[in-house]
């Protein structure tokens, strides 16, 4: 009888949550995690935020003990995969060869750089410890920052540096923040945290040029402003981790398309976590998600269906994520593309709000500001399909 072999490729959180849910399945076979980084696995979210506001060491999930010993993980750290051979069923890692019976994809994605930015001094994405290391080690008071994209992990990184003493200044292209997140109204309502506590918020300018002859000087915009900048974070996207596939056969379109169950078009290979691409039957649309809650849920879910196919269940998941602003924290559940979006409790230029997002008579989203356990409720409730007037009236209660 062959022995049973799961390769996990990506030692972030979906992988790890891989492995663990293997093991607890009854896996018995051997399982290889391999990992691009040299780092043990750890926990993302806070590097754009405690990680730079104080000296704290890295959020390392296990210990690499614990994983050898206690999950009997073969462990490949500092080895990125470089190619997936279908039909030979093999993972290369440089000139070695791999062998799966079962394998699940989480290389997660990379941060984008602005096309044709220098190589200065002082200019940093933000995607792994070392770029949160070499963030924080210039973060000061009175340091000048400036804050390229202000998603969520720009606005964090921007509050952190408040929070350190930097004068800080973001800069974002579409005319209102997060628009794509939660929408135009509700984008403008979250942005506002950065004003009511000093940071500086330029919508609608893109840039021009990050100017600097070895180290960073300005960041030059298309209206002709230049910005003076000791420091400048780009914080405007990931790629999917995608490249090392090629060849391989499978389909990749904004990630690795998978079917319901998060399967590939290779037999045995899953994916999981940003590199995902699936139909959320949910809410019957393809989905990418970047979001944590998403990594874990998918990382345990591709593994289970990947060493027990004919027990495999499709991913209906409701999107979630948040981020700690200042002292506040934003909560979004489902998906923002709605008919109806209304405010239901608090008001916008309040400290606490919450508004729903209808499509048809289903509530199909939630923002919340600094409401916790609403938003977690009503998560629930998308889960199950609830009609609008259901949600109102959860609410209300």
């Amino acid at each position: 009888m062959t022995e049973e072999r799961l390769v996990v490729v990506g030692a972030s959180l979906a992988g790890l949550r891989a492995v663990e849910a293997a093991r607890r399945k009854g896996f018995a076979g051997k399982i290889t995690l391999i990992g691009a980084e040299p780092h043990l696995p750890y926990d993302r979210p806070p590097l754009s935020k405690e990680f730079l506001t104080t000296d704290a060491e890295p959020a390392y999930f296990r210990a690499e003990e614990a994983l050898r010993s206690d999950l009997g993980v073969d462990l490949r750290l500092g080895t990125p995969a470089t190619a997936l051979l279908p039909g030979e069923r093999v993972v290369a890692v440089g000139d070695e060869e791999v062998s799966y019976t079962a394998a699940v994809l989480a290389t997660g994605a990379t941060a984008r750089n602005l096309r044709g930015a220098p190589d200065l001094r002082g200019v940093h994405t933000l995607r792994g410890i070392d770029d949160a290391s070499a963030i924080r080690a210039k973060l000061a008071p009175g340091v000048r920052v400036v804050v390229i994209g202000a998603g969520f992990i720009g606005s964090e990184v921007a509050c952190s540096a408040r929070r350190r003493g930097a004068d800080v200044t973001v800069v974002e292209a579409a005319p209102v923040p997060l628009v794509r997140a939660v929408g135009e109204r509700l984008g403008a309502a979250c942005s506002a945290l950065h004003e009511r506590n000093g940071t500086l918020v330029r919508c609608g300018a893109g840039v021009e040029s990050i100017e600097g002859t070895e180290s960073v000087e300005g960041v030059r915009l298309t209206d002709g402003t230049t910005l003076p900048a000791d420091l400048v974070i780009v914080g405007v996207g990931v790629t999917p981790e995608t490249g090392w596939l090629e060849g391989s056969g499978l389909r990749v379109d904004d990630g690795v398309v998978c079917d319901e169950n998060l399967a590939t078009d290779a037999p045995g290979v899953y994916a999981a976590g940003d590199v995902a691409r699936w139909p959320n039957p949910l809410f019957g649309q393809q989905m990418r998600l970047e979001h944590w809650t998403t990594a874990a849920e998918q990382g345990m879910l591709a593994a289970r269906n990947a060493i027990r196919p004919a027990e495999a269940k499709e991913c209906a998941t409701v999107p979630y994520f948040w981020s700690d602003l200042y002292d506040s924290r934003i909560q979004f559940v489902g998906v923002p593309e709605a008919d109806e979006i209304a405010v239901v409790s608090g008001d916008l230029a309040s400290d606490s709000f919450l508004a729903l997002y209808r499509r048809d008579d289903l509530v199909i989203g939630a923002l919340g500001l600094n409401q916790r356990r609403a938003v977690m409720k009503l998560r629930q409730m998308i889960g199950k399909r609830a009609r609008w007037d259901e949600a109102l009236a959860a609410i209300a209660s």
